[in-house]
């Protein structure tokens, strides 16, 4: 690590300077509440406002947004962006380069594997601790979420489409064919 500080301008000519956190070198905004214990990625950037619990490690190249609130012992990947005002819970995993919109809710200990996208307002609520994938819609948005798998939930209540790689529970799912050959 060169300097403490690190002075950045945005496209609006503000200049905002950043302190590098003792634990792992990210920049932490003035304002911003990050947890000594807490393990800040090279390249992340904690807006004003964000607050970081104890315990948690946020990957290199990542962003908490203003006012985020990211529980104790959390795990964030790299190159992850946490969006303004999000919640997440404790001991959740958010995995590399996922994408978490504004005013989101993670629960306490879900785990999203990398590249999951949930959008702005959403909830990611924890029916079990399954791992959910919340991609962009490839799903149809009809099937019904069970009650023993994480449900993300958009601003207008509905559930929104989930990834074939939460697959429902064996009661839901058809049963398979025989591969073997018929009797004579």
């Amino acid at each position: 690590m060169n300097a403490k500080f690190v002075s950045v301008e945005d496209d609006t000519g503000k200049v905002t300077r950043y302190a590098r956190h003792a634990n792992g070198g990210g920049f932490v905004a003035p304002g911003a509440t990050v947890a000594e214990s807490a393990r800040i990625g090279q390249m992340t950037y904690v807006e004003h406002g964000a607050s970081i619990g104890s315990g948690c490690r946020v990957g290199h190249g990542s962003w908490i947004d203003r006012e985020a609130k990211i529980g104790d012992r959390t795990v964030i990947g790299d190159g992850v962006r946490i969006g303004r005002g999000t919640v997440i819970g404790s001991r959740a995993n958010i995995g590399s380069h996922s994408r978490i919109g504004s005013g989101v809710l993670v629960e306490h200990g879900i785990h999203l594997h990398a590249d999951s996208t949930v959008p702005d307002g959403g909830e990611v609520l924890a029916g079990s601790r399954r791992a959910v994938r919340v991609p962009a819609a490839r799903t149809p948005a009809a099937r019904t979420p069970s009650a023993k798998t994480p449900v993300v939930r958009t601003q207008a209540g509905k559930a929104a489409p989930r990834s074939p790689a939460v697959k429902p529970p064996a009661e839901q799912r058809p049963a398979r064919k025989s591969k073997g050959r018929m009797a004579a």
